[in-house]
């Protein structure tokens, strides 16, 4: 067991001090329930031996089917004299943990002498149900101390909560353990093994483990195809649904959600009506939260009025439901429909929760309707009397910083009742970057370097800020400093769907096998955008080079093949849908305005804050991103 105990040295104890319920005298109390017939029950019983009684307690708990049942049965211990009772208190605290009531299963536990694995692994299962993921972990540890050996029912929900603390490394620690114990073949082991490792952000190992495994449920096969779409592996995520299929196995509403997430983050509108249409065929049409993910498939796939379609057929509309049509109206910068569908919620009776409040500060940030935000953010406080979070302060300092409200917005940080970590001072340092406030924006970077110096995005900012300034040697010394504390610059790229297929472009890229018609038709475009009054803005790049290198440069960003792609293959007059995984530049938003009025085409363009539809020569933010 000393191999076992090693890893395990290090990790804390929790200690678990529950509230005891049967110090009540009341409860201690609790009577038998009664009956017209004569004699009574409680006189039976005390008539019986205290072995019987106990075996008449026994066959009581194996008919308790709620919470208040087991607390009667559990008096009657009290009653008796039996409340010491080995057999019984373990059933009675097993009972407690299958409703939800561990921590008064845990008085037993602790009182209890030399406890079973059986009791230990139900007192491991039972927090970590209940999401209290370390006091599980804690007691995995103890048990490990007390010398015995966990088996293959304490290490799923290890495992579970190892994943629910996105721990990775104690997740490995427990892996090692279930290795030595030889419970590597049990499916369920696995399952959680795979689990953990795609909760914990290693897809890969996730994928070594469910592809050894001699036998796979609809769990591991949802686990996988979940930790795909959450981890951002979107493509593989789509391959792997299509393998589950073919291997026979059944989706269920977990890989619907994932395979419909997946198509609205690359923007995959034909793959999404697809998954819409299976939705349908499989019966999951009625299931609101499947519902909700199609529409949030199609918002962000470009088609807001099949999101609104969706909506407005939706039975049983909740409140995730309504939520989550105020943030597609917010993300395709809409502000007033989405002010007008929270309103519509109020009067449909229902009460917005934080999550909700979120969405309609971020859509007034998104439509730089200031006055509505600051009122919706008052209206929280006073009428709702919901206390602020970390994203409802992140939103407000994003409205007024986008509106140009810098001086209030950092206010509102400095006297915040809670302290601003990065989320909070990062939309401030990116309202310097759009008007140019070097002062604030070295200030606000120097917090946020203390708070995050990993992040790269945070650097980049300061760096193109000071670009537009032409402070190159400062923009040299950001670089520097990202190099050498390894925060490497994030890769942009865009996607396009073309004939189910989706393809992937970076700045400059030539290896596409059209490369040589998409630069052809840049060439042209570019042409014709210059006869119209295009002039680059080549603020956006952030290169100290000759101006004439600064044009080529940004004549190839990454959007910008995309789009070029979509024109020389699709038929005019077909709509053409880019997603951008970073926030578009300036030069290409200006550039893209000029494209749509030389083609007459709506190009709709989803960058990482939200969309722009681009028809005639202009934007419907309005320049206001």
């Amino acid at each position: 067991m000393r191999a076992l105990l090693n890893p395990f040295q290090r990790f804390s104890i929790i200690t678990v001090v529950p509230r005891n319920e049967f110090s009540n005298s009341n409860f201690l109390c609790t009577s038998i329930p009664s009956s017209t017939s004569s004699p009574r029950p409680l006189e039976l019983i005390q008539s019986k031996t205290t072995n019987q009684i106990a075996l008449i307690i026994s066959s009581a708990l194996q008919k308790c089917t709620n919470l208040s049942s087991v607390k009667k049965a559990h008096a009657k211990t009290f009653a008796f004299g039996l409340q010491h009772d080995k057999h019984l208190s373990i059933k009675i605290a097993i009972l407690y943990v299958s409703f939800d009531n561990v921590d008064t299963a845990n008085i037993l536990f602790e009182s209890a002498p030399n406890p079973s694995s059986y009791f230990w692994n139900n007192m491991i299962r039972g927090y970590a149900t209940e999401g209290q993921f370390a006091r599980s972990l804690g007691l995995y540890n103890k048990m490990l101390q007390e010398g015995l050996i966990p088996d293959k029912f304490a290490f799923p929900f290890a495992l579970k909560s190892c994943a629910g603390l996105s721990n990775l490394q104690l997740g490995k620690l427990v892996h090692q353990h279930l290795l030595c114990c030889g419970c590597s073949g049990d499916l369920f082991v696995n399952a959680a093994l795979v689990d953990m490792y795609a909760k914990c952000g290693d897809v890969g190992i996730a994928r070594l483990v469910f592809d050894k495994m001699a036998v796979r449920d609809l769990v591991c096969w949802t686990s996988m195809i979940s930790g795909y779409a959450h981890n951002g592996y979107n493509s593989e995520t789509l391959e792997f649904f299509n393998l589950m299929r073919g291997s026979g196995v059944k989706p269920n509403r977990v890989s619907l959600l994932s395979v419909l997430l997946a198509c609205g983050s690359l923007g995959a509108l034909r793959k999404g009506e697809w998954f819409h249409n299976y939705v349908i065929q499989t019966g999951f049409e009625n299931d609101i939260l499947v519902v909700t993910a199609v529409m949030d498939m199609y918002a962000k796939c470009g088609s807001l009025d099949l999101a609104r379609g969706l909506f407005n057929e939706a039975a049983g509309k909740d409140i995730v439901c309504w939520s989550s049509m105020i943030t597609c109206y917010g993300i395709h910068g809409d502000g007033r429909k989405a002010i007008d569908l929270f309103d519509a919620m109020l009067e449909a009776g229902l009460s917005p929760n934080h999550v909700t409040f979120t969405c309609i500060l971020s859509a007034c940030g998104h439509s730089g309707l200031l006055e509505e935000g600051r009122r919706y953010f008052k209206l929280m406080k006073e009428v709702f009397r919901i206390a602020p979070k970390l994203n409802h302060f992140s939103c407000m300092v994003d409205l007024l910083g986008r509106a140009g409200q810098l001086d209030e917005a950092k206010n509102l940080i400095e006297n915040m009742p809670v302290k601003p970590d990065a989320t909070i001072w990062g939309p401030l340092l990116g309202a310097c970057r759009i008007y140019g406030n070097l002062d604030l924006a070295e200030r606000v970077a120097d917090v946020l370097f203390q708070l995050d110096p990993l992040q790269s995005g945070y650097h980049v900012l300061l760096s193109n800020i000071y670009a537009a300034k032409g402070r190159w040697n400062k923009v040299e010394m950001v670089r520097n400093m990202m190099a050498r504390i390894g925060a490497n610059k994030i890769q942009g790229f865009s996607l396009i769907e073309l004939n189910d297929r989706v393809h992937r472009f970076s700045a400059g890229d030539r290896s596409h096998p059209q490369s040589d018609g998409i630069l052809s038709k840049l060439e042209e475009l570019a042409a014709k955008m210059k006869r119209l009054g295009y002039v680059p803005l080549t603020d956006f790049a952030l290169h100290d080079i000759e101006e004439e290198g600064k044009e080529e440069a940004l004549s190839y960003h990454s959007e910008r093949l995309a789009i070029a792609f979509g024109l020389i293959n699709t038929n005019p007059g077909t709509a053409i849908r880019v997603t951008k995984n970073l926030r578009i530049c300036g030069d290409c938003h200006n550039a893209i305005k000029f494209i749509s009025k030389i083609v007459k085409r709506i190009i709709i363009v989803r960058d990482m804050h939200r969309f722009h539809h681009f028809e005639d020569g202009a934007c419907s933010c309005r320049d206001y991103w």
